[in-house]
């Protein structure tokens, strides 16, 4: 199969208007380098059709496609409301009831019963995205919550309500994504997406759900809370990646804010060596348009010069009516910026001595730079746990990153990280034997081409397959 490949991945959602097999073949033709199952819509069966889906791909096609599950998280919710809509005006006092009753002209309610008791006087209450606000006025703290209407309009049923200023009681993990998680993990989705992540003790308690199962799904934690923000460097530690949730971040913190937010996340992302995906209205015209707007092409470009390792699509390839055109126009965009602008490869960080992993770390940089400064075409990794791939990443060489590993669901999981390209391979012998096997395999693939500089990274002895300790320049 004949796919573009460029080095900022793309992560693109599976829904209605893209989940039959061909529809899922030709996305993956056009640039897909993962899907994103919603598990805030959709039945189990739906999913499980996706997933089979995307493992045949993989066998019949020789690709690597990752499946990333997004868990729905404590997200509350209008609940169900008469004749479809209510109108509440700007100035008048309403009243919120949190015990699931059917919303009317008297009153609104939600499902989530702590509503009352988390909110205080004077906390903001968004509704639809933070199209509708009202203001807290009076709460008795157990299931009704008076409010006074500061921007109004129609509320429609099961819309997204959020508390900007409240600290929410509900925990990161509902039972719903429990349950949702251990499908998941029957099913070996290579990335988790943990939604509404406020510490890093939300992550470790995923992933000792995840270790209990003996499983090596990676956690992906989204960033939408303006806790989140405030616990940033105990969560880079614990995650394996993160998203720049920008829908609810934007309703959460402010829309001004998010711009600046996004190119901090990717900093910190950068400098811990794990992947950072931009997510959220990045080509959202393109749902009903075939073409983007010129901000949504700024974006993607931005998002790429930031740093991102991937781009994802929500409803533009879900329910969109142009999800190819959306994963053309998007890859195009990648390709021009990765062409011309200079600043997105070459990136250099200080390595700290006292880290366990500092002389491997030390190794991979080097590597990095030996690859500029010969203009090799090719910086080649040997890995077992991903953690070489992951820091060749980090640096951003201009040479293609190719992996080399025994571990198949390994090479899934790596299709999300920046410029990686990984291959199967089992025959760890010799090292000489084993870096011209590698040579000879992309030689035959055309991924590199005779007289051009390649560079090695290997542990040796080689089948003890330890941490990398060793740098090899050759010339194909």
């Amino acid at each position: 199969m004949e796919i573009s490949f460029n080095k900022t991945k793309v992560l693109a959602t599976v829904g209605p208007a893209s989940n039959s097999y061909e529809r899922l073949v030709d996305l993956v033709k056009e640039g897909v380098d993962a899907f994103r199952l919603n598990f805030s819509h959709g039945e189990y069966a739906e999913h499980q059709k996706v997933i089979d889906h995307v493992r045949r791909i993989n066998r019949e096609h020789g690709t690597y496609i990752a499946l990333v599950q997004d868990l729905q998280g404590p997200k509350i919710r209008m609940g169900e409301i008469e004749n479809g809509g209510v109108e509440i005006r700007e100035g008048e006092t309403i009243k919120l009831r949190c015990d699931g009753s059917v919303s009317s002209s008297s009153h609104l309610a939600t499902s989530y019963t702590e509503l009352a008791r988390d909110v205080n006087v004077g906390d903001s209450i968004l509704i639809d995205d933070g199209k509708l606000e009202v203001i807290v006025t009076k709460t008795d703290k157990d299931v009704e919550v008076e409010a006074t209407v500061k921007y109004g309009g129609i509320v429609k049923p099961r819309k997204g309500i959020n508390l900007p200023n409240t600290k929410v009681s509900a925990p990161s993990l509902t039972e719903k994504d429990i349950e949702d998680l251990q499908f998941g993990l029957d099913n070996d989705v290579e990335w988790v997406a943990l939604s509404f992540v406020r510490t890093g003790k939300d992550i470790q308690e995923i992933k000792r759900l995840i270790k209990e199962r003996g499983k090596d799904t990676r956690v992906i934690a989204k960033i939408e809370k303006p806790e989140a923000i405030e616990n940033i460097d105990e969560i880079v530690l614990e995650a394996d990646a993160l998203m720049v949730a920008r829908g609810d971040l934007g309703v959460e913190v402010g829309m001004e804010k998010v711009p600046m937010m996004q190119k901090m996340l990717i900093e910190k992302a950068n400098q811990a060596g794990k992947p950072v995906i931009v997510a959220t209205q990045m080509m959202e015209s393109m749902i009903v348009n075939p073409r983007p707007t010129r901000a949504e092409t700024n974006d993607v470009a931005n998002a790429v010069i930031d740093g991102a390792h991937c781009l994802m699509l929500s409803a533009e390839t879900a329910v969109g009516a142009w999800p190819l055109e959306t994963i053309r126009s998007m890859n195009l965009t990648i390709q021009m910026v990765e062409e011309q602008h200079e600043g997105v490869f070459h990136r250099n960080f200080t390595l700290d001595p006292a880290s366990a992993t500092f002389y491997n770390d030390s190794l991979v940089a080097s590597a990095c730079y030996l690859a500029r400064d010969t203009k090799a075409s090719a910086v080649i990794g040997m890995t077992k746990s991903g953690y070489t791939a992951f820091q060749l990443a980090k640096y951003r060489p201009k040479a293609h990153i190719f992996v080399f590993t025994e571990n198949k669901q390994l090479l899934n999981t790596l299709n999300l990280v920046w410029g990686v390209r990984g291959f199967y391979y089992d025959k760890f012998e010799s090292t000489d034997g084993t870096i011209a096997d590698i040579k000879q395999t992309l030689l035959d693939g055309g991924y590199i081409q005779k007289g051009e500089v390649f560079i090695n990274t290997a542990s040796m002895p080689i089948n003890e397959q330890k941490r990398t300790n060793m740098i090899k320049l050759s010339v194909a």
